[in-house]
């Protein structure tokens, strides 16, 4: 089965969409024995996964030290975004936060094959002691008003939360209207007409 790769959806080197493509082949092997996307979703993974997941590359930044991907599964968007920081962000680590030890065998593998800096840890997300995170980033985990508990549970003052969601995003925000001490932003999703980026901060404290 063919893979759409839609290169010009991307402005990164030749040398990472090549990564990129080693990362969804061996998804691809590894999907036959575990289950880490939808075989329906296998031959548009390019549009679907990758470029969904790499829109959160925008906001690589230098000064960011620790990006804490949450519930990655596949890898979605947290080995995306460490293959995106791989050269010129070499200084920042991304963790990676997995329940399923299956799934954290898959990523632990990807990130030795493609040389990534990552950190796996194999725990919910409630069990693990403070993160410490400057970015916090998920994608299809839980509704906005859990994301937003863990993204309080584990982000610095000045932390960034970046949740991808779909749809469904505006009932989401409705039952969020009493978490007052976060701002929340939304924009459109640059691959995905029906989906959004949600920024979250905390709100600075006024004395």
């Amino acid at each position: 089965m063919s893979i759409d790769y839609n290169l010009g959806a991307l402005n990164v080197s030749r040398e990472t969409i090549d990564i990129l493509k080693e990362y969804v082949k061996l998804l691809k092997k590894w999907n036959n024995s575990i289950n880490l996307v939808s075989r329906n979703s296998v031959s548009n993974i390019w549009s679907r996964h990758i470029l969904d997941s790499a829109q959160l590359g925008d906001y690589l930044k230098l000064d960011i030290k620790n990006w804490v991907d949450l519930g990655s599964g596949a890898g979605f968007p947290g080995l995306v975004i460490a293959i995106l920081a791989r050269d010129k962000f070499s200084g920042m680590q991304i963790m990676l936060i997995e329940s399923d030890k299956r799934k954290c065998v898959f990523l632990g593998e990807v990130a030795r094959v493609l040389d990534l800096n990552v950190k796996i840890i194999s725990d919910r997300i409630e069990n693990c002691s403070y993160l410490n995170a400057d970015i916090i980033s998920a994608r299809a985990l839980a509704p906005m008003k859990k994301l937003l508990a863990y993204f309080d549970l584990h982000g610095k003052k000045d932390c960034k939360g970046l949740f991808l969601k779909g749809k469904n995003i505006k009932s989401e925000l409705d039952e969020c209207v009493r978490f007052t001490k976060f701002e929340i932003k939304t924009k459109f999703s640059l691959i995905d007409s029906s989906g959004v980026v949600v920024e979250v901060k905390k709100k600075e404290l006024v004395n």
